[in-house]
C-alpha cells in the first residue's frame, strides 16, 4: 500500500482521538453552560434544570457522546449557544478570514526565511548569517500577541503607517461581493484596486506578526539544511568535476537541502493555525480562532468542540500535502 494510502487510514483513529479528548475536555471546563445561559436573576433553580435538560447536560456522558457522533456523522456541528447560529454557518463565515491571514502569513515568511538560510548557510559566518540566527532566536523567545502589541504600538500609535487595528476592513469601507470569502480575492475579482489596498493594508501587521513566528524554525532548517547538503560527498564530486558554482548550488545543492524544509514548512504550516488564535484577538480579526476563545469564555461547547475538529482536519491535509511535494522533489520517496 502507498504511504498516503497508509497516511489516509491513519486519520481515522487521530481524528476519533481529537473527537474524543475534545469532547472530554469541553465538560471538564470549569463552570455550568446551563447557569451561564440562565444567568437572569429571576430564574429559579427549576428554570436552571430545564436549560440544563434542553442543552441534554442531563444525561450520560457516554449518551451525550454517542449523540455527538451521530449528529458528527450527518455533518451537523451543532448550535452556537452564544450567537443562536450554527456552528457550520459560523465557521463558514469565519474561516476565509483566518485562512487568508494565515496564508499570506506563511508566504511572507517564506519568502524572506527560504533565501536568508540559503545565504546564511553559503556566506557562513557573515552578517547574513549573524542575522539568520538573530531573528531565528527573537521568533522563538518572543510569543505572538508580544509581537502583536509591539507591532501595533510602533506602527499605529507611534508612526501612525499602519491603520487601526480593528478587523479585515475599515469599517467605513463596504465588503467585496463574497466569491470565495478572502477580501483580497474577492476585491480583485470585482475589479475594486482601492478595496483590494485597504484589506491589504488591515493584514499586514497580523500577518507579520505571524509571520515572524514562522521565521525561526524555517530560517533555522534552511540554513542547516544547506550547510549540511554543501558539505556532502556529492557536491565534493560535482566541484571536482568541474561544475560551475551557480550550477552546482542551483541544480544539486539546493533541490536536495529542500526536503527537510519542505516537511518544516508543513509543520510550521500547521502551527501557524494554532498561534492564530491569540493574533486574531490581538487584531480583532473575525476568525475562527477569535471565535473559539469567545467559545470557551462563553461555555459554549459546540463551536470549540468544532474549532478542534476542523483544526485537525486541515493539519492532516498539511501532512498530505507535504507527503506529496516531498515525493515531487525526491522521485525515491514513492507513494
Amino acid at each position: 500500500m502507498s504511504r498516503i494510502g497508509i497516511r489516509l487510514l491513519s486519520t481515522i483513529p487521530t481524528l476519533f482521538g481529537v473527537i474524543l479528548v475534545t469532547f472530554l475536555l469541553t465538560r471538564v471546563l470549569p463552570g455550568d453552560p446551563a447557569v451561564f445561559f440562565a444567568s437572569n436573576p429571576s430564574m429559579t433553580q427549576a428554570d436552571i434544570e430545564a436549560v440544563r435538560t434542553s442543552l441534554g447536560l442531563d444525561r450520560p456522558l457516554i449518551v451525550q457522546f454517542w449523540l455527538y457522533l451521530k449528529a458528527l456523522l450527518h455533518g451537523d456541528l451543532g448550535n452556537s449557544l452564544s450567537t443562536g447560529q450554527k456552528v457550520t454557518t459560523e465557521f463558514a463565515n469565519r474561516l476565509p478570514a483566518s485562512a487568508e491571514l494565515t496564508i499570506f502569513a506563511f508566504v511572507i515568511a517564506t519568502a524572506v526565511a527560504l533565501p536568508l538560510g540559503v545565504i546564511a548557510a553559503l556566506r557562513r559566518g557573515s552578517f547574513i548569517d549573524h542575522l539568520s540566527r538573530l531573528i531565528a532566536t527573537l521568533g522563538v523567545s518572543m510569543p505572538t500577541f508580544v509581537t502583536g502589541l509591539l507591532l501595533i504600538f510602533f506602527f499605529y500609535f507611534l508612526i501612525g503607517w499602519a491603520p487601526e487595528p480593528i478587523g479585515r476592513l475599515d469599517p467605513f469601507m463596504f465588503e467585496p461581493e463574497r466569491v470565495t470569502g478572502l477580501y483580497t480575492v474577492d476585491a480583485l475579482l470585482a475589479g475594486d484596486l482601492e478595496l483590494f489596498w485597504a484589506a491589504l493594508k488591515q493584514m499586514v501587521l497580523p500577518a507579520v506578526t505571524m509571520a515572524l513566528f514562522a521565521l525561526a524554525p524555517l530560517t533555522r532548517m534552511a540554513r542547516a539544511s544547506m550547510l549540511e547538503t554543501l558539505g556532502s560527498e556529492f557536491i565534493r564530486t560535482a566541484r571536482a568535476a568541474g561544475l560551475s558554482r551557480r550550477k552546482i548550488i542551483v541544480t544539486y545543492a539546493f533541490r536536495n537541502a529542500m526536503l527537510p524544509v519542505v516537511t518544516t514548512m508543513g509543520m510550521t504550516f500547521s502551527y501557524m493555525l494554532g498561534a492564530n488564535v491569540l493574533v486574531e484577538r490581538v487584531f480583532s480579526w473575525p476568525g475562527v480562532g477569535a471565535f473559539a476563545i469567545d467559545s470557551i469564555i462563553n461555555l459554549d461547547y459546540a463551536p470549540l468542540q468544532g474549532f478542534m475538529l476542523v483544526m485537525a482536519g486541515i493539519f492532516i491535509l498539511v501532512n498530505l500535502t507535504t507527503d506529496i511535494l516531498i515525493t515531487l522533489i525526491d522521485p525515491r520517496s514513492s507513494l
